[in-house]
């Protein structure tokens, strides 16, 4: 039995880094600025991004991509578009410079990664705002040319300095989310407080309630509540406990060495 043990150890320690590998996503080709493997891009809508994107590169360095999948292997978009970004390098090796839009339209999901050093610039909050702005909604009309392009655009404008507008639509949106937070909030509040109000007079209610009786020297006292079990400090406070206890529940393209922290952000449609 021991050595079956040490055979099964041996096994396991040979076959593990084996496993490992077969688990791993099958990450496609960096081929170009744009890895469109769905085919949503026609030669003309793929020329004019694919321009746009190499106009940018050239003047500032920044490296930003696009990819189109026909499936996510099953990953969650985020790990997918993290561990592709690492595996193509995108971005200088010392400046982290490169953006990476993912869209997978089987999944109907949408990523925007970005590297540590344009974290600054295109945040989380930009992201997201143009993924809900300027790509989802063109998606839903199945326009995803139209999306692509207008998702590039605006990276490329953030990038480039002209953040203002995309920064008050995140801004816009921070508010109406905390408004929306707060709103919750006071909605759970009122709510449990009638609840904790209806559980008291109900309470009150089974209990018949107390009763005074004036005596015959003219003195009032407090008469425990009819079939009860007696009314009691200890009985009020286990009803409140209770009721607030309720409430609270490559082509010769390739990257440059960069890499990503998981800044960004993903939508659907």
């Amino acid at each position: 039995m021991t050595a079956f043990i040490r055979l099964a150890v041996l096994l396991f320690c040979l076959l593990s880094p084996l496993i490992a590998i077969a688990a791993e996503p099958n990450y496609p080709a960096l081929t170009g600025r744009i890895v469109d493997n769905s085919s949503l891009l026609d030669a003309e809508a793929f020329s004019r991004i694919e321009q746009k994107l190499r106009a940018h590169e050239e003047k500032t360095s920044d490296q930003v991509v696009v990819a189109t999948l026909p499936s996510l292997q099953g990953y969650p978009i985020e790990e997918f578009a993290n561990g592709l970004f690492r595996a193509w390098k995108l971005g200088d090796k010392a400046k982290n410079n490169g953006v990476l839009l993912i869209v997978a339209p089987n999944e109907r999901k949408v990523r925007i990664e970005v590297g540590y050093g344009l974290e600054g610039a295109l945040t989380d909050a930009l992201s997201k705002v143009i993924i809900t702005t300027a790509v989802a909604p063109k998606f839903k009309n199945g326009d995803f040319a139209g999306g692509i392009e207008g998702g590039v655009d605006a990276i490329l404008s953030i990038l480039a300095g002209d953040a203002e507008e995309w920064q008050r639509r995140a801004q816009i949106r921070s508010d109406e989310s905390s408004w929306t937070e707060t709103a919750a909030v006071i909605f759970v509040m009122i709510i449990v407080f009638i609840l904790i109000v209806s559980f008291m007079r109900e309470l009150g209610r089974s209990s018949g309630g107390a009763r005074r009786h004036r005596t015959r020297d003219g003195r009032w006292i407090v008469l425990p509540p009819s079939g009860g079990s007696g009314w009691s400090g200890g009985s009020s406070s286990g009803g409140w406990s209770s009721g607030w206890g309720g409430g609270s529940s490559s082509g010769g393209f390739s990257g440059g060495g960069g890499s990503s922290g998981g800044g960004g952000a993903s939508g659907d449609w």
